[in-house]
């Protein structure tokens, strides 16, 4: 069982993992007894295979039967009314690679100094600080794998941080937005495999998230017009299925798409990139003392009255909260 906190509400909900038997299964039996098939299965070319056969193939069952984009975004609890042009949303893929109202369905505090989510998504923080009440030890990324082992002078930069992990499943809405407003000081893209971000899957596979491939953008909020909390890495990190993240950052709704690259203003609450189709997680990791997390997300990260399966490797809790793109999850120091 894994449950999280949905933020609204406050309720507790039992998460219905998507292929959980399947997933368990190939990363418990598979993964010790068949390492050659286990890599294969998570190499980029395989999820992207199994994404093609999920999303594209025309004798799926979902091409094949007929079954309405409609029929399954009400499976899945999207909200059609919040889609853009929905009458286009006519396959798997383009239901899963969908736009939205964000500017009517996603508000966010005007204050610049706010710190707001990249995605519709399961966010718990954490730090890299030992002294710190949410430090946990490396099981979900090497802080140094995940930047990058020749990236010493981002190490340096956020050495002795925090962080904040964003799981999005594979029913959210799948746009990243930028978290804060800056320039765009580092951009590069991490090779790696695609594992799934599948809660049970996560907790065998040490430090999952450096491994998969990945793309950083280091962001200085330190600028004129920025969000003042220093500089920040974005970290999206793809995941089984995901066949590429494209980088599509938009000053202005989804208009006049530009790829981010050094030298870019980036404004906050504004769409950066798509996921193609799977599921996938974001990771901020923000310098030391230069940011302060909602108290709702600390808490409900400690609560021991939610079962976890975050938890279990750790013997403390680890609780994810469900929470919308643009919100707010902290504020600069």
């Amino acid at each position: 069982m894994h449950q999280y906190i949905e933020r609204v509400s406050g309720e507790v909900v039992t998460e219905t993992l998507y292929r959980d038997e399947l997933v368990n299964t190939v990363y418990s039996t598979l993964r010790e007894r068949g390492r050659l098939a286990f890599d294969l299965l998570v190499s980029p070319r395989m999820s992207s295979l199994i994404a093609w056969l999920v999303f594209d193939f025309p004798g799926s069952r979902i091409m094949r039967d007929g079954v309405s984009s409609r029929s399954i975004a009400g499976q899945l609890h999207i909200r059609w009314e919040e889609c853009l042009e929905p009458e286009q949303l006519d396959t798997p893929r383009k239901l899963f690679e969908r736009k939205i109202r964000y500017w009517g369905y996603r508000p966010m505090d005007p204050d610049e100094r706010v710190v707001v989510s990249p995605a519709d998504s399961r966010m718990f923080p954490g730090s890299f600080r030992e002294t710190s009440a949410l430090f946990l030890k490396e099981k979900f990324f090497s802080y140094v794998e995940l930047l990058g082992s020749d990236k010493g002078e981002w190490l340096e930069a956020f050495a002795g941080g925090d962080y904040a992990v964003f799981r999005l499943t594979p029913d959210k809405y799948h746009w990243n937005h930028v978290p804060i407003s800056g320039i765009v000081r580092d951009f590069y893209e991490v090779e790696g495999s695609c594992h799934s971000c599948n809660p049970g899957a996560v907790v065998k596979e040490v430090t999952p998230y450096s491994k998969n491939r990945r793309s950083v953008t280091i962001i200085d909020t330190d600028v004129e017009g920025g969000s003042r909390v220093g500089l920040v890495a974005m970290i999206e990190v793809a995941a089984l299925m995901i066949g590429g993240i494209v980088q599509l950052y938009s000053e202005v709704k989804y208009d006049n798409p530009v790829r981010v690259e050094p030298g870019l203003f980036v404004k906050r609450g504004q769409p950066k990139s798509l996921y193609r189709p799977g599921s996938s997680v974001d990771v901020l990791v923000f310098q030391k003392d230069r940011v302060r997390f909602c108290e709702d997300l600390v808490s409900n990260s400690r609560r021991k009255d939610v079962q976890s399966r975050f938890s279990e490797p750790f013997g403390r809790p680890i609780v994810e909260t469900d929470l919308q793109v643009r919100s707010t999850i902290g504020r600069s120091i």
